[in-house]
């Protein structure tokens, strides 16, 4: 039998995280899916790594050799002609011709290879036609080079160093090719001790492997180096590609999202009007019924029941306007009335409305309202519905004998503010979020099973961002609630100077009384 508790652990984590898996563990699942891909393609790769690192590798050693062919023959050229001082001229020019036609025999092969295709299909193939050519230059290099001559070993040592430093760079991107092309040249430079006269030969030679040795271990940092910036611009590339998919899932979420708000929004302005119509007969002729407009009912239950069904008609009246209320302001569909309206007389008003039920809990609400502020620019129905959201709320979670205080006064900035304190017990921090949010409701309304439905003060922060304010909420266990309503300055209308209605006399009727006055006199 499964656990139950278990049971609804899970249940609670799929519902978190929204029937889908959450950040890290998509993170995870990518990740696992890379390293299988890479694991893949290194087992199907000759060179253990991956079959793209491969073919990029051999890519850019027939790239460079192909680049490098015309510079190798003038080095070629010029090196036969300074070796002819030397060996016979006819000897110079064969081995140059040897040299040239082995680079353009491996040049050929290289620009065949960038431009097929299907290269990276047969990497086997050409990696071993890019050693046979390496083996065929040092070769044709090495025969070039005079080294019979005693007189020439030092010119000689000097061109098996340049060959070698040439070919290791030039190969290093495939390392097996660089090997093959360093191995006739250290067999060329080793020949000259055969018949080395004089102690001078055999540090030169020395130093000349010594050099293909170096050279060697420079192209396999070089390989090295090669393989590391290949890597970064794979990872590069995916990074790029999954912020390519997310966006692309993002554009979709949020076209869907758009389309499901269309849906709610038809879904409810329909639904609106089909849930009134019923419900606007169910609440008057209940009312009816429980005023007894028509006679006494047999049976005094009759009126309790039709007491239930107006009151629970208008709960469900109250429901369907929050609804509305809240998913206008959400999709910024709501329209401001604005006129000139006194926030005093907004909370007179919304105090009035809870008087009633403030008495049936033996609450006090305290009202602390400065007299010298001027209206506000306001829609007096959505002000009228936050200050009484929030006084509902608190004389809803303010226990037996509690008291509530409400202020009014200016702020700061020269805005309103709007204040309600209750004595409650207050709302854990880690719950805020949850109050705030669309019928979210804290663990002490589930307690006390008081009626809501958990969206008055998201529609109040709603409200009072449409018209620029802010909204503050303060908490803690054992201390109460307060909540802040401010409105910016700019909302707040300038008191204009009093008119003097004091009658002003008429220059000219007070002429003509000064004219009659004197003839009076004359006569």
């Amino acid at each position: 039998m499964p656990d139950p508790a278990r049971m609804s652990e899970l249940t609670a984590e799929m519902v978190q995280r929204g029937r889908g898996p959450s950040i890290e563990e998509a993170a995870r699942r990518r990740s696992m899916s890379r390293d299988l891909r890479s694991a893949r393609e290194r087992l199907t790769s000759t060179s253990g790594l991956e079959r793209a690192f491969d073919y990029e590798l051999m890519r850019l050693y027939a790239q460079y050799r192909a680049d490098a062919a015309i510079p190798l023959v003038i080095f070629a050229i010029a090196l036969a002609g300074a070796s002819t001082i030397w060996v016979p001229p006819i000897t110079a020019a064969i081995g140059c011709t040897m040299v040239v036609a082995a680079l353009a025999a491996t040049t050929l092969v290289c620009r065949r290879f960038l431009k097929d295709a299907s290269a990276s299909n047969a990497l086997k193939r050409w990696r071993r036609n890019f050693v046979l050519g390496e083996v065929l230059q040092s070769s044709t290099w090495a025969l070039l080079i005079p080294l019979t001559m005693a007189d020439a070993r030092t010119f000689s040592l000097f061109g098996l160093v340049v060959v070698a430093a040439v070919a290791t760079m030039l190969a290093a991107t495939v390392p097996l090719a660089a090997i093959c092309a360093l191995v006739p040249l250290m067999l060329a430079a080793l020949s000259l001790l055969v018949d080395a006269q004089g102690t001078h030969t055999v540090p030169l030679v020395v130093m000349a492997v010594g050099s293909q040795v170096f050279f060697a271990g420079l192209g396999r940092r070089l390989y090295a180096s090669a393989v590391g910036a290949l890597q970064s611009r794979a990872e590069k590339d995916a990074i790029f590609a999954e912020l390519e998919q997310a966006k692309a899932n993002s554009d979709e979420a949020r076209k869907r999202a758009e389309e499901a708000n269309l849906a709610k929004s038809s879904f409810l302005a329909t639904m609106s009007h089909e849930l009134r119509t019923p419900l606007n007969a169910i609440l008057g002729f209940s009312e009816v019924m429980k005023n007894e407009i028509f006679g006494a009912h047999a049976s005094p239950a009759y009126q309790e029941y039709a007491t239930d069904i107006h009151d629970s008609g208008m709960h469900l009246l109250n429901l369907i306007n929050e609804i509305l209320d809240l998913s206008r302001v959400e999709a910024g569909r709501y329209d401001l009335n604005e006129e000139a309206v006194t926030l005093a007389a907004a909370v007179e008003e919304a105090q009035h409305m809870m008087a009633l039920r403030a008495r049936g809990k033996s609450q006090t609400i305290h009202v602390h309202v400065d007299g010298s502020m001027p209206r506000l620019w306001a829609d007096e129905r959505a002000l009228r519905q936050i200050v009484l959201n929030v006084l509902s709320n608190a004389v809803k979670f303010t226990p037996q004998g509690g008291e509530i205080t409400v202020k009014v006064g200016w702020t700061s900035s020269g805005g309103q503010y709007v204040s309600v304190k209750d004595s409650g017990p207050g709302i854990p921090e880690d719950e805020i979020g949850t109050v705030l949010s669309s019928f979210g409701r804290g663990s002490l309304a589930i307690k006390t099973a008081e009626q809501g439905s958990g969206l008055g003060l998201p529609i109040v922060k709603g409200l009072v961002d449409l018209h620029g304010g802010g909204f503050q909420l303060k908490s803690k266990p054992r201390e109460g609630t307060e909540v802040i309503v401010t409105f910016p300055a700019s909302r707040v209308m300038d008191t204009l100077p009093a008119v003097d209605l004091t009658p002003k006399k008429d220059e000219a009727a007070e002429a003509r009384q000064g004219a009659a006055a004197k003839r009076r006199r004359a006569a």
